[in-house]
């Protein structure tokens, strides 16, 4: 069982930057690979970046590429999601999940995702 919180949400005008972060509880959490993922109102929810167990993996949006990165520290349990030059497009409720890294099913499908957060906002105005 693994529990997610995000934190590092807020307001930020266009091109700026933002660090969200998601603290996992549990002793196994560096056997998950973590995924960012968004839902902006009225629509679905959708892939954002998404890291290996090991860390040494990364996967992205093809919206998130070039602008945010993903990372994990193991030590402590924490996946970030550094977020530059930031779209009004960009806002979305942001929301950290946790899966098996040894399900064979690509990073981007949330329906592989066992464990999720409650989100954090990030708005963006222009």
């Amino acid at each position: 069982q693994v529990q997610v919180v995000e934190s590092g949400g807020g307001l930020v005008q266009a091109g700026g930057s933002l660090r969200l972060s998601c603290a996992a509880s549990g002793r196994t959490f560096s056997s998950y690979a973590m995924g960012w993922f968004r839902q902006a109102p009225g629509k679905e929810r959708e892939f954002v970046t998404a890291i290996s167990a090991s860390g040494r993996n990364t996967y992205y949006a093809d919206s998130a590429k070039g602008r945010f990165t993903i990372s994990r520290d193991n030590a402590k349990n924490t996946v970030y999601l550094q977020m530059n030059s930031l779209k009004p497009e960009d806002t979305s409720v942001y929301y950290c999940a946790a899966r098996s890294d040894r399900v064979l099913v690509p990073y981007e499908f949330k329906q592989a995702y066992d464990y999720w957060g409650q989100g954090t906002q990030v708005t963006v105005s222009s």
